[in-house]
């Protein structure tokens, strides 16, 4: 089994999250708590940063679910960026762009937060 990695970076009001590598039912734990740490601090503007993901399952994509309307009720928002072309496709058969906003670029994505 590949593993998975999560790290954290702050940058000024929003918590980014790196993923790395395969995050399924064994690894979305571990995401789950990453986003619920930074809930923990009060930081409710989160960017996710898929660019060294390789795989992603509903489990994986679940935690997104399970956490959006909370941190949406404290005026935040889950935004995303890097996606290689088949975790994007993921998304875009379950409809997530229509849910999340999605960037190519992390910077693009930071920027986004304060406009």
């Amino acid at each position: 089994m590949t593993g998975f990695e999560v790290t954290k970076r702050i940058e000024g009001e929003v918590g980014i999250l790196y993923l790395k590598g395969f995050l399924d039912a064994h690894t979305a734990p571990e995401l789950e708590t990453a986003i619920q740490g930074l809930i923990n601090e009060k930081r409710y503007n989160i960017l996710v940063n898929f660019l060294d993901l390789d795989y992603i399952s509903s489990a994986g994509l679940g935690v997104f679910m399970g956490f959006i309307e909370g941190i949406r009720r404290n005026q935040g928002d889950i935004r995303m960026s890097n996606m290689t072309p088949k975790v994007y496709k993921i998304f875009d058969l379950l409809g997530f762009p229509k849910l999340y906003k999605i960037f190519q670029e992390e910077q693009e994505a930071l920027t986004s937060f304060t406009s």
